[in-house]
């Protein structure tokens, strides 16, 4: 049988970086999603104040298998 997938869009921020920020994102969405099987980063930004960078965001899509039943 031919696998389903879905893919739901979610953000993500952290004070360190990109990468901690995607990370966020599986760490997250792995509570609540089985299967998991990619993310796509679809944007990169960040908060600024006085002229320093707060906070990295990513808007990511992850991509997870759907479970069948019998």
């Amino acid at each position: 049988m031919a696998k389903i997938v879905k893919v739901i869009e979610v953000m993500s921020e952290s004070p360190k970086n990109w990468e901690e920020a995607a990370q966020n994102v599986v760490s997250e969405a792995s509570k609540t999603l089985r299967n998991i099987r990619s993310i796509y980063i679809k944007e990169f930004t960040a908060a600024v104040d006085n002229d320093k960078i707060t906070s990295y965001r990513v808007n990511a899509k992850v991509t997870f298998e759907m479970e069948r039943g019998s």
